[in-house]
Order: structure tokens, then C-alpha cells, then sequence
């Protein structure tokens, strides 16, 4: 049992590491994806040594890792990713273990079967979620505690259109006409990949772990639809903690309602930041104001201020085109944070070395929080 501070302490972490496929081969074009099979199938892949050497260094008892490519292979491409990087050496850091995971299909990449756009001369492909094959761009939770398997809830198939007040019809021509077609508003899905609720146990208690990595707020045009959608997907999460929300939400399984739990880690990237890029602003400063959530414990680096000496949020920069992206939100029921960072080292810091060639990491840092769990 816990007492009100107890040694039911935990590193919490969230990287999106770039492990997708066009990263992996080099090019964005002509992706079939097998390229994480293949380059987890031996030692030696430059991006996978840094990144299990960034794990290494920072040791996280649960990590989600966004960008690591989905497939039917999945549990070979686990055990490999193990196998040949956490468990070797890197950079003379110690091995790590983790002996859980969870894993699941995402939208991207996944033919809808009917024209997205409105307009059917649209260069616009019929996917719920940009990428190249379906399962590109996936996610992967690595973890010392078991997962409760039969109290996950994945929503990748929630409907955009049954969140109520979406900006879905917001997403207009200049003339005004729709953007997109009648069957996807109907049908296109909300998550472009996925969010998952994931419970864990604990030394006999339960932490649920919000995982998800909401569509980049551009590559669209003037309609705005990858910025309504970021809008959504982020939303998504501030109504399913709220419990004066109407929690429309159901899974795949098809269960009702909201957030059933204690506590809870939010994390992922989720590319907006309260005071830098493209997004719609309001979701995430709605996100870290929330009541359950405790946002007050900022991680910073030295290696972001050296990369943007004259930026007033540097110091908080998940990624290196300069914005906060990357987040591990906790619970404010249950968990006390005590200490909290970002693995960005500045030149001449121990394991700068590991940045010094930006085609083998990745263009994110590895954003982690250590937390106590308590009774209340």
C-alpha cells in the first residue's frame, strides 16, 4: 500500500525519435514500410544507436515513443528494437530493459475508401491520416510496469464529426464552399493517429497513461484543416478529463464515457505550443490550465537556449525548428512531480556528442518528469 510519500517513484518520458520510415531510408518518396523491419533487424543503424543512447542516458521507467512505424510484424519490430539497441551498450551507457509494451493501428496512411476532398481533382490522398503506408508515423509505449490489458481504450476510430462543437465545418474554400467531401464528414476520422488511454500497474496501483500525437498545424492550405484538426485532436483529451464534459466519447471496443481513473500522465507530441507556431492556440492553453492537470513544472535545456540564444521560450523548445511540442503533463490527483527536463545538452556538456550529426537523431528532444505517486 502507499502512504502519502511513498517510494513508488517513476521517470516518465516522451520522444518522438523520428524511427518512421522516410527518416530511416534517407528520402520521403518511394516508402514501402518495411524500412523499420529492416533497420531494426541488425546493430548498426545510426538514428536507432542514438536513440537507444538517448534512452540510455535519460533511463525512463515508461516511455511513449511517437514516429515508430506500425506494422503486423510489430511484436518482431519490438523485440529487435530491444534486442539490438536498448540491450546492447551505446556510447558506453548501460543497457536498459523494458519488459512491457503496447502498440496499436493508427489512421495513418489507412485508405478511406472515398474521396476526402470536396473537390475530387484534389492531389489531397484519401487517408484518414497523412503518411505514406498505412501504420507510418505510429507510436509505442516501453515500460518496467505490466499494461492492464483489459482496461486499455484506443479511440482511433472515434468520428470527427460526434465531438460536439468540432471545427470540422469550420474548414472552408475561400469561397466558402466545403473543403471537404460529404462522405468525410461523415466518416474521416478525428484521431490522424490514434489516442490511447493505457492503464499501468504499478507496485499494485493504477497510472493511466494519455498517449497521443495530434497532425502538425500546416502542410494544408487556406481552408486550415491540419489546424483545425491539431484544434480537435487536443480538445479531444480536455473533454475526456473534464467531468462536466458530456463525454461523447466510445472507443473501439464501442464503451462510452470519459475518464474513469485516478491518475493519469498526458503525453505525446503535440505539436502546439501556448506561445509559439501555427496552432490554434486555444486547445493547448485550455490543455495545461486544465483543473485535473499539474502543468506547473516546466522542463528546459541548455541546448535549446544555445540553439535560439535570443528566444524567450528557448529554454522550454522540444524541437529543433524552435517551439515547445513535446509534453508529459501529470495528474494533479495522485502525483507529486519533483523534478522534470529536457535531454538537450549544450557543446561541450556531457553527450553533446550525440547531436553532432542531425541526420542520426532526431529533430525532437526526449522530454521526461519524475513523479512520487500518492494517496491523493
Amino acid at each position: 500500500m502507499l502512504s502519502n510519500r511513498t517510494h513508488s517513484m517513476v521517470r516518465v518520458a516522451c520522444f518522438n525519435a523520428s524511427l518512421e520510415a522516410g527518416r530511416l531510408a534517407g528520402k520521403k518518396s518511394q516508402l514501402n514500410g518495411d524500412e523499420l523491419s529492416m533497420a531494426l533487424a541488425t546493430p548498426e543503424h545510426p538514428l536507432l544507436k542514438n536513440t537507444a543512447a538517448i534512452i540510455q542516458a535519460v533511463r525512463p521507467d515508461i516511455l511513449l515513443i511517437n514516429e515508430f512505424d506500425f506494422a503486423a510484424d510489430y511484436h518482431r519490430r519490438i523485440a529487435d528494437f530491444q534486442r539490438h539497441y536498448l540491450s546492447v551498450p551505446q556510447c558506453n551507457k548501460p543497457p536498459i530493459e523494458y519488459p512491457f509494451s503496447f502498440t496499436a493501428p493508427v489512421n495513418t496512411g489507412l485508405a478511406t475508401g472515398f474521396n476526402v476532398a470536396a473537390d475530387k481533382n484534389s492531389r489531397l490522398a484519401n487517408t484518414y491520416g497523412h503518411g505514406a503506408f498505412a501504420g507510418h508515423y505510429g507510436m509505442l509505449l516501453l515500460s518496467r510496469f505490466p499494461v492492464i490489458d483489459g482496461q486499455v481504450r484506443t479511440f482511433q476510430k472515434f468520428l470527427w464529426r460526434d465531438m460536439p462543437g468540432n471545427l470540422l465545418q469550420s474548414v472552408r474554400l475561400p469561397d466558402g464552399s466545403a473543403f471537404y467531401s460529404d462522405d468525410a464528414q461523415q466518416r474521416l476520422r478525428l484521431s490522424s493517429k490514434s489516442h490511447w488511454d493505457i492503464p499501468l500497474d504499478i507496485n499494485g496501483e493504477t497510472l493511466h497513461v494519455l498517449a497521443s500525437h495530434p497532425t502538425p498545424p500546416v502542410f494544408d492550405g487556406t481552408e486550415r484543416r491540419n489546424r483545425a484538426r491539431n484544434h480537435d485532436e487536443i480538445r479531444f483529451w480536455l473533454d475526456y478529463l473534464d467531468p462536466g464534459s458530456p463525454h461523447y466519447h466510445y472507443d473501439d471496443c464501442g464503451q462510452a464515457g470519459g475518464f474513469d481513473g485516478k491518475r493519469f500522465v498526458l503525453l505525446g507530441d503535440l505539436n502546439s505550443s501556448p506561445d509559439e507556431g501555427d496552432s490554434d492556440k486555444h486547445a493547448i492553453t485550455r490543455l495545461l490550465a486544465h483543473s485535473a492537470i499539474n502543468s506547473e513544472l516546466l522542463p528546459v535545456s541548455d541546448g535549446g537556449l544555445q540553439h535560439s540564444p535570443n528566444n524567450p521560450y528557448a529554454k522550454s523548445h522540444t524541437a529543433i525548428w524552435r517551439m515547445r511540442a513535446d509534453y508529459v503533463l501529470p495528474s494533479k490527483c495522485g502525483i507529486r512531480p519533483y523534478q522534470a527536463g529536457l535531454f538537450w545538452p549544450s557543446a561541450g556538456q556531457v553527450d553533446c556528442e550525440l547531436f553532432a550529426d542531425e541526420q542520426a537523431v532526431s529533430d525532437h528532444r526526449l522530454v521526461w518528469i519524475d513523479l512520487e505517486l500518492t494517496r491523493s
